[in-house]
């Protein structure tokens, strides 16, 4: 009996030990069932669309806008292997309806740039001219008396006595006698030489403004002028009255200024960013508020080869004709420039989201799944604007609510635009030093317990 009970000891312990042993292997074995972690897979968080940093475990609002925190479950019911090799996104349909995400297809149209401009009506400074005396002397007589009167280049505009002319037509009256007397000599240099005192004398009142048609009178009266005529260089309207009548002129001295309105310059204000589009010979449309519904076309002259410092724009000058006189110097005008790009990718312009290095377009690979792609862009007209490289026709991007893709990407720790979040106070990058413990402050809504970092 007492050998009995010493054999069947040892064999009960070591049964015991056995079945302790099995328990434990199978336990520590049980977690890894079917390779899913059920308790995470079960959690979910909330967070704020605006500020997606904000993360709690249950409802609530945002403590810094106060936006209602939307639910936020973890991987979005997309395979998160696929996700995190492609870069791509995937968001919930309720968040897609909260942000106001819609999606169309890349379309390829024509597109028309309009640049429009304020200018100011100027002079044509080749059409301007200056009436002055040709001669000293007196003014006899004014035909314009008042800025604004109209003038013409074949009537004059004022009379001038002055006795070098009146000595001048006399030589020449002399010449002509001197030569009529010795053109019979048989010498032939005296012959010849009353024919030079004519050439020169003639010469001397064309110098001093008298017209060939005036000089040919002359030589029909016998008699000089008194008087000597003015005439205008053009036809226009006077801008500037000098002379004034019974004044004593020197010669070279203003009278008026005369201005031919029938064409006129518009000198507009492109800025910086349109002057690549604004070429030579480009036709212009001008309107003005003095002629509501009228419009005036004209063709850009010049494109001024320097900038404003003040207004930060470059002048062009368009050049147009001016009927009945419409368009008067010094008024404002509004120029529109229509610039044909071709076809080209077109996109809304909020689909675009630029970091400031780099225009990233949110592109729909699968419903619900989003990738970002690199864009290179071009001019925007109105509400849409030009893609050069990076998207084709028909594919289908987020035309708006790119931002609530974007955060939900970075809260993912994925790569996408980048904006909105990297500059924010406290927001530190993987891998930089951790900040040092800031003391404890008071108890508020705004806690940094709910943010991660």
């Amino acid at each position: 009996m007492l050998f009995t009970r010493r054999i069947m000891l040892p064999l009960v312990a070591l049964l015991l030990a056995l079945v302790t042993a099995g328990c434990q292997k199978q336990g520590a074995e049980a977690p890894k069932g079917d390779g899913h972690d059920h308790a995470a897979e079960a959690k979910v968080e909330y967070t704020c669309p605006m500020h997606p940093f904000i993360i709690k475990d249950k409802p609530g609002s945002c403590p810094i806008c106060g936006m209602e925190l939307v639910k936020k479950v973890a991987g979005a019911g997309a395979d998160a292997k696929e996700l995190e090799k492609l870069a791509q996104v995937a968001v919930p349909t309720t968040q897609m309806v909260m942000a106001n995400v819609a999606t169309q297809p890349v379309t390829v149209k024509s597109l028309q740039k309009e640049i429009t401009a304020t200018g100011i009506v100027a002079y044509d400074q080749r059409r301007q001219a200056k009436v002055t005396a040709w001669v000293a002397g007196r003014i006899d007589r004014l035909n314009v008396n008042a800025v604004g009167d109209f003038v013409s280049r074949g009537r004059p505009v004022a009379e001038l006595y002055s006795p070098d002319l009146v000595s001048a037509q006399q030589e020449y009256l002399l010449a002509l006698k001197s030569r009529d007397r010795l053109k019979d000599s048989p010498i032939a240099s005296i012959s010849q030489g009353g024919q030079g005192l004519v050439a020169s004398a003639r010469q001397r009142l064309l110098l001093m403004g008298v017209k060939e048609q005036q000089i040919a009178g002359l030589e029909k009266a016998g008699q000089p002028n008194i008087k000597l005529p003015v005439y205008t260089p053009l036809s226009g309207v006077v801008i500037e009255k000098i002379a004034i009548e019974g004044q004593y002129v020197n010669m070279g001295d203003p009278l008026f200024t005369i201005a031919d309105l029938s064409t006129v310059w518009v000198e507009a204000e492109i800025y910086e960013s349109d002057v690549s589009f604004v070429k030579v010979g480009q036709r212009v449309e001008v309107t003005t508020a003095s002629w509501p519904g009228r419009t005036f076309a004209g063709r850009i002259s010049l494109v001024y080869p320097f900038l404003d410092p003040k207004t930060r724009t470059i002048k062009a000058r368009i050049e147009l004709s001016n009927p009945g006189l419409k368009l008067k110097p010094d008024m404002f005008v509004n120029a529109a420039i229509k610039v044909p790009l071709g076809t080209a990718v077109v996109i809304p312009a909020p689909a675009v989201m630029d970091t400031g290095t780099r225009q990233v377009v949110w592109v729909q690979v699968k419903e619900g799944t989003f990738e970002p792609r690199n864009v290179n862009v071009g001019a925007r007209v109105g509400d849409e604007v030009q893609v050069l490289s990076g998207l084709k026709a028909g594919e289908v991007i987020a035309s708006s609510g790119a931002y609530l893709i974007d955060s939900e990407s970075q809260l993912r720790g994925g790569t996408g635009a980048g904006t909105g979040h990297e500059g924010m106070p406290g927001m530190q990058k993987e891998g930089a030093k951790p900040a040092p413990a800031a003391p404890p402050a008071k108890k508020n809504d705004m806690s940094m317990d709910d943010m991660k970092m």
